[in-house]
């Protein structure tokens, strides 16, 4: 993502608000959506103030953002799509909000490594929550950005490492290394993308340049 000080960011599924609080201090404008009112509580709870002002949480779907176009410099949304039921509309929602030049960052969980395969076999013995998320390859998340008029500038993987508590300390330090050369067998897949500078709304209009405040 970046130095974000003085930035308009969206966090998408933003949870209990702890990326949003960290951003927040960093000096980042702030603005989290989820569904869930009970994360939204404890993301409100958290009284976390930066810079620029405390981050706001506010009750949203990810599908159909309550925003303008062009109102955010980054977008972010953090093992949120693999429990989206339209992926798709929501990286499209993303990107209208983003302005020309400002940037995409998706992180999510890999399909091909050992903890996706302890998910699924959670999912077959009852788990509602295993059984209906997605797991993507780190070509299909570069797809599903690309479909959404975005360029993608990045892609990495980390946490090679199996779900074993005592592997975990050893293998970790090949993780930075592991990650910069391929994303096979990744349990996280980041994906960072840029919105061109020439992007065109739905009304075949050139998006301006100027940002607004959300509302």
């Amino acid at each position: 993502m970046g130095p974000v000080e003085g930035k308009r960011v969206i966090d998408l599924g933003c949870g209990d608000g702890l990326l949003g609080a960290t951003l927040a201090r960093q000096g980042a404008l702030v603005v989290g959506v989820d569904v869930d009112r009970s994360v939204l509580r404890a993301a409100n709870s958290r009284g976390a103030q930066g810079p620029g002002g405390p981050p706001r949480f506010i009750e949203g779907r990810i599908e159909r953002l309550p925003f303008d176009d062009s109102v955010f410099d980054v977008a972010v949304a953090v093992t949120v799509l693999c429990l989206v039921a339209d992926p798709t509309a929501a990286l499209r929602e993303a990107a209208r909000v983003v302005r020309p030049g400002g940037t995409l960052i998706i992180g999510e969980l890999g399909r091909w490594n050992t903890w996706a395969a302890r998910r699924r076999v959670k999912g077959w013995f009852g788990s509602r929550l295993w059984r209906s998320a997605h797991f993507f390859s780190a070509s299909e998340l570069s797809g599903l950005v690309e479909d959404a008029g975005l360029t993608v500038s990045a892609v990495r993987g980390s946490v090679f490492y199996p779900p074993v508590s005592a592997l975990a300390p050893v293998l970790a330090s090949l993780d930075e290394w592991l990650g910069s050369v391929t994303t096979i067998g990744a349990a996280f897949i980041a994906v960072a993308a840029t919105k061109s500078v020439t992007a065109v709304n739905d009304s075949g209009s050139r998006t301006a340049d100027l940002v607004t405040a959300p509302s």
